[in-house]
C-alpha cells in the first residue's frame, strides 16, 4: 500500500535537504592566489586560481586540467566548434605557494593584534607553516 504523503507532514524533511544542499565547503586558497597539483595528471603545474566553488570543494586554476569542449552550430550561419578551457581540480590536490620561497606550504591562521589601527584590534590572516611569515590575500 502506497503511503501518502502531505506537505505538512513533510516540510521537515524538506528543510533538512534543503539545509544540506546549501553547506558550504572550507576550502584553504582563495580567488587570485597562486596554486601547485600536488596529485593527478597536471601534477607540478602551477596556475592562478580563478575561481572557487564552495558547494563542491573544487576550484578552476589557469592553465591546468585543460579540456576539450565542443558546440554544435545552432544555425545555418553559424559553425561548429572545438574549444579548450580549464576543469575544476579538487581543492585537496592543490597546495598554496608561498610568495617569498616559491614552495609550496600549508597554512594556518593567526590573529594579528596591530596597535596603530584604531576600530579593529585584530585582524585574521594566513601564515605559512614553514617560515612563519605572513600570505597576503589578493583582492
Amino acid at each position: 500500500m502506497r503511503v501518502l504523503k502531505y506537505r505538512k507532514t513533510a516540510k521537515t524533511r524538506l528543510h533538512a535537504r534543503h539545509a544540506e544542499n546549501a553547506k558550504r565547503l572550507k576550502v584553504h586558497v582563495s580567488k587570485g592566489d597562486t596554486v601547485r597539483v600536488m596529485r593527478g595528471e597536471d601534477k607540478g603545474k602551477e596556475g592562478k586560481v580563478l575561481r572557487v566553488f564552495l558547494k563542491t570543494g573544487r576550484v578552476l586554476i589557469e592553465g591546468v586540467n585543460i579540456v576539450t569542449m565542443h558546440r554544435k552550430a545552432r544555425t545555418a550561419e553559424q559553425q561548429s566548434e572545438r574549444r579548450q578551457a580549464p576543469a575544476p581540480v579538487h581543492a585537496s590536490n592543490v597546495m598554496l605557494l608561498d610568495p617569498k620561497s616559491g614552495e609550496p606550504t600549508r597554512t594556518h591562521a593567526r590573529f594579528d593584534t596591530d596597535a596603530s589601527k584604531v576600530e579593529r584590534r585584530r585582524t585574521k590572516e594566513r601564515v605559512s607553516v614553514k617560515n612563519g611569515e605572513p600570505i597576503p590575500r589578493v583582492r
